[in-house]
C-alpha cells in the first residue's frame, strides 16, 4: 500500500521540474494527479513521463479566476473530492534595483506567485475532503532577503503570511497547509535566475551558491520531491502552518 492511495491530488506548475518529481512520487504512492501548467505541449509530456493513465491535465494562467475555476471543476467532476493541493507554480521575473525595477515585471511576479496561488486555494478549498492537505511552494528566499530581487522575495515572503493564515482557517476541518521553501537547486528555472545574477555581477553565481551552502551544492528535484510527499501525506499529521526548509543548511 502506499501513503497516498486513492488520494486526488492537484498540482500546479506540474510540468516544471519540482511539480513532476512530485507528481512521480505521488503516482508511486498511489495517488491520481491533475497536472497543471500554461503550456498544454509540456503537460501531455509530463503527464506521459507519469505512465499513469488517469493523471488529468489542464492548461491555465493561474492568475486568471475563471480558468482556475475550469480547472478545479474538472478535478472535481473528475473525482468527486480533492485530498491534496500542490500550489507549486512560479515565476522569478528579473533582477534590478528597487528603483529600476520594472514595473510591468513586479505585477507579473505578484499576478503568478501570490494571486495565483491565493485563486488556487481559495477555487479549490470548497472541494477539498476533510483531512487533507495543501503544500505550498515558497523559497529559501522566503526566509531570507538578496540585493536586484524584490518582486521574487516579496511574493515567496507573501505566501508564508497566506499559508499560515490558511493553516489557521482551516484547522477545524483537520485540512493541514504547509510551506516548502527550497533552496537553489539544478533546474532550468534557478539557472536561468543564477545566469542573471552571473551576468550583473560578473561573477559564476552557481559556484558562489555551492560556497554559502553548507551543504555545498544545489538540491534536486527529487530531493524537493520526497520533502513535498512528506508534507501531502498523512506522515505529517500534526504539521500545520510550518515552514519546511530544504535549502541545505542555507537559511541556518
Amino acid at each position: 500500500m502506499g501513503i497516498l492511495d486513492d488520494k486526488h491530488c492537484i498540482i500546479t506548475g506540474g510540468a516544471g521540474s519540482v511539480g513532476l518529481a512530485s507528481a512521480k512520487a505521488m503516482a508511486e504512492e498511489g495517488a491520481r494527479i491533475m497536472l497543471v501548467d500554461r503550456d498544454m505541449a509540456a503537460l501531455e509530456q509530463a503527464a506521459d513521463s507519469i505512465g499513469a493513465k488517469d493523471t488529468l491535465i489542464a492548461a491555465a494562467d493561474i492568475s486568471d479566476s475563471t480558468q482556475v475555476q475550469a480547472f478545479v471543476k474538472q478535478a472535481a467532476e473528475n473525482w468527486g473530492k480533492i485530498d491534496v493541493v500542490f500550489a507549486n507554480a512560479g515565476i522569478s521575473g528579473t533582477n534590478a534595483s528597487v528603483a529600476d525595477f520594472p514595473e510591468d515585471v513586479f505585477d507579473d511576479v505578484m499576478d503568478i506567485n501570490v494571486r495565483g496561488t491565493f485563486l488556487t486555494l481559495k477555487h479549490a478549498i470548497p472541494h477539498m475532503r476533510d483531512g487533507g492537505s495543501i503544500v505550498v511552494t515558497s523559497s529559501i528566499m522566503g526566509v531570507r532577503t538578496r540585493p536586484g530581487t524584490v518582486a521574487y522575495i516579496t511574493s515567496k515572503h507573501a505566501l508564508i503570511g497566506m499559508v499560515r493564515c490558511v493553516a489557521r482557517e482551516l484547522a477545524g476541518r483537520n485540512i493541514r497547509a504547509n510551506i516548502i521553501a527550497p533552496g537553489p537547486l539544478e533546474n532550468e528555472f534557478q539557472q536561468t535566475i543564477e545566469d542573471r545574477v552571473s551576468a550583473a555581477m560578473g561573477v559564476n553565481a552557481t559556484e558562489m551558491l555551492n560556497n554559502m551552502i553548507p551543504l555545498g551544492r544545489h538540491g534536486t528535484a527529487e530531493e524537493i520531491s520526497r520533502a513535498v510527499l512528506f508534507l501531502a501525506s498523512d506522515q505529517s499529521s500534526f504539521t500545520t502552518g510550518a515552514v519546511l526548509m530544504a535549502d541545505g543548511g542555507w537559511h541556518s
